[in-house]
């Protein structure tokens, strides 16, 4: 083999151990490095000291490959009635190291997130109402080790339904029925103070804490309807007696109205004689001799007696 020939090979052997270097440097970099987006923050599990106390933020950051694995929490506030997610003021991007092989980190992720869910319980006065309340929550940025030690990724899922039927129940249960609707904002601000004291005990922040639905049992509701409809008919019962008396005093006040009118004008017939009667005959014939002289269907009045018939009057008076 020529001169030239040697050259060229040595060339490509080096150009190959260069490459092959820099590949498994790129692999060794890439399985290294993780990324905490914005809102999130991360903890590190190592394989030799297990959960790290150290939470770490926003950023690249590097690990141990094998040895450490990171595990993400979302601590950004997202609203139960919107599909979208709100973030976190601070989204600076901060590199972290780790102990490639030797150490693991796992991500949280901190955001505010909804949790509903429903409890039926039983009242002062012994009904069964069903509540669904609708929380939102959060964890302890600074206390992301403990919650992954003791409760792993799925805290909330394991605390909150819990917690939130235990205070339902222990809330509602000093109210009767009736209460939980005319005092619902007193009722409400007792479950936000006692959950969100109760979600602290395992560092879970709650940023929100609502009653959103509440139903009655079917009798309780029916009895309510029941006493809606007596309180109705009573009320027209009071209105038929109210209208009764008023027709009572109408009929009196009207009877002794024609018992005057009769004593005035048997008083007015006595003193002058039957000329208030005969004027009362005089002025209906008249109007009888109008209606009939105004009928389309009498074309002939008689003139008969000399044209007195319709008035019935008579000469000889």
């Amino acid at each position: 083999m020529s001169g030239g020939g040697q050259a060229a090979v040595s060339f490509l052997t080096k150009l190959a151990k260069v490459a092959a270097g820099l590949g498994l440097t790129a692999s060794a970099v890439s399985t290294s490095l993780y990324t905490v987006d914005g809102g999130q923050r991360a903890v590190i599990f190592d394989r030799f000291q297990g959960v790290l106390p150290a939470v770490v933020s926003e950023g690249t950051h590097f690990l141990v490959p094998w040895l450490q694995k990171p595990f993400l929490f979302d601590i950004r506030t997202r609203p139960h009635s919107f599909s979208s997610t709100s973030g976190t003021k601070d989204l600076q991007m901060a590199p972290h190291s780790l102990v490639p092989w030797l150490q693991k980190p796992f991500l949280f992720d901190i955001r505010t997130r909804p949790h509903s869910f429903s409890s039926t319980s039983g009242t002062k006065d012994l009904q069964m109402v069903s509540l669904t309340l609708r929380v939102l929550a959060r964890p302890d940025v600074e206390r992301l080790p403990e919650i992954f030690t003791n409760l792993g990724l799925d805290y909330d899922d394991k605390v909150l339904p819990s917690i939130g039927n235990e205070v339902l129940k222990a809330v509602v249960a000093q109210f009767n029925a009736d209460q939980l609707l005319t005092d619902r904002p007193h009722v409400s601000a007792l479950v936000r103070e006692a959950l969100v004291r109760r979600a602290g005990e395992f560092n879970i922040v709650l940023d929100d804490v609502a009653i959103t639905h509440l139903a009655y049992g079917h009798d309780f509701a029916q009895a309510v309807e029941k006493k809606q409809v007596a309180q109705q008919e009573a009320e027209r019962s009071r209105f038929l007696v109210a209208r009764a008396e008023q027709e009572r005093r109408a009929a009196i006040v009207r009877a002794e109205g024609e018992s005057e009118s009769a004593r005035l004008i048997s008083d007015a017939t006595a003193l002058v004689g039957n000329g208030l009667i005969e004027l009362r005959r005089i002025e209906a014939a008249k109007e009888i001799a109008g209606v009939i002289a105004r009928s389309p269907n009498v074309s002939y009045i008689p003139s008969g007696n000399n044209g007195q018939m319709l008035l019935g009057l008579s000469t000889a008076r």
